[in-house]
């Protein structure tokens, strides 16, 4: 059984009313919770945007599980929603993507973003290796810095099995070099004299997290921005083959193999809903509001799961990991940022 923050609850008596048990199965109390911090993490989203209310949402659940220690009555809402809330939020979130334009638009950062995300992921891997850093963290890490941060964390983490503490920590780690990326990326673009295009390609390949993105984009230029933000969503349509793979490798890695694993049972469907919304917003037949609504459910779904996770993560779990997952996330990032800048010195696009 997982082990989901301070919720231990010893094995009932067998002459406990059944009324009981149904009634600690419930889902309601737990997603109840998960809710309303997701509505007090929005407002605080909204009111500080640098931040977002993906990382409110996150702390906030943090919070309330470590100072409150809520009943195990709310433990199968708050399960549902850091497991399932949060695949249906990636679906919801295809549906804010037109393909059409990423393909149209991010084809001048294809091959920096391709090599990148290579890179990133090898990076990882070696760096894990060395540090000392736990499988499915090292993992997370790699992904969320490759990709798109949370979005790619949530999509990989129920294909290997990761616990609350490994996803809380992958996010929070992932977000501390978005927030100094916002801050340093332009002074830095600046000094180097890169142009908006460069810069635009720079900040959407190097930075995780879109809010961050876009934020570090315009505040260089709009040129920038926009380019930013398109190279952003072309590499969100990476979390498609990367959660495939995974899905492969779960399947036919040893742990698959012993448990009987085999590719259709760790298939992740709901990356394809992922992309099915996003041929659905593609096609254009349902109009503008589809994509801004399946957006705006997305990203508010996301703020639901977050809750979730944040109320099953133990701080004590945390702080004993120590600080070589935030190494690690140190040197995949710069590893990203050093390799983006050399492949546009080296293509001349700057």
């Amino acid at each position: 059984m997982r082990n989901h923050g301070l919720w231990r609850v010893a094995p009932r008596e067998k002459e406990e009313p059944k009324m009981n048990d149904a009634r600690e199965t419930s889902i309601w109390p737990g997603l109840a919770i998960c809710l309303a911090l997701a509505l007090a993490a929005f407002g605080l989203g909204t009111w500080q945007p640098l931040v977002g209310g993906a990382v409110f949402a996150l702390v906030l659940g943090i919070a309330v599980n470590n100072l409150w220690q809520p009943p195990a009555t709310v433990r199968p809402g708050v399960q549902l929603a850091s497991k399932k809330i949060l695949q249906a939020a990636i679906v919801a979130l295809g549906g804010s993507l037109s393909l059409g334009q990423v393909l149209a638009s991010g084809r001048h950062s294809l091959a920096v973003m391709l090599v990148t995300l290579v890179l990133a992921l090898a990076a990882a891997f070696l760096y894990g290796r060395l540090l000392g850093v736990s499988r499915n963290l090292t993992r997370l890490v790699g992904v969320g810095t490759a990709i798109c941060g949370g979005s790619a964390i949530a999509a990989v983490a129920p294909i290997i099995e990761a616990d609350d503490d490994e996803i809380a920590f992958s996010i929070s780690t992932v977000f501390l070099f978005n927030l100094v990326a916002v801050l340093i990326f332009p002074l830095i673009g600046h000094a180097l004299g890169l142009s908006d295009h460069g810069f635009g390609i720079w900040a959407g390949t190097a930075i995780n997290d879109t809010s961050s993105v876009v934020a570090a984009g315009y505040a260089y230029s709009p040129v920038a921005g926009d380019l930013a933000t398109i190279t952003k969503l072309a590499r969100t349509t990476m979390i498609v083959p990367i959660s495939l793979v995974f899905a492969l490798l779960a399947a036919g890695g040893a742990k698959g193999r012993a448990a009987g694993y085999d590719w259709k049972r760790v298939m992740p469907w709901f990356i394809l809903g992922f992309l099915a919304m996003a041929l659905v917003n593609s096609s254009g037949l349902l109009g503008p509001w589809f994509a801004h609504g399946a957006g705006a459910a997305g990203r508010f779904l996301i703020l639901v799961a977050l809750a979730g996770v944040g109320l099953g993560t133990d701080l004590r779990k945390l702080a004993a990991t120590g600080p070589r997952p935030v190494l690690l996330g140190l040197l995949v990032w710069g590893t990203v940022a050093v390799s983006s800048l050399a492949l546009q010195s080296f293509g001349r696009q700057w």
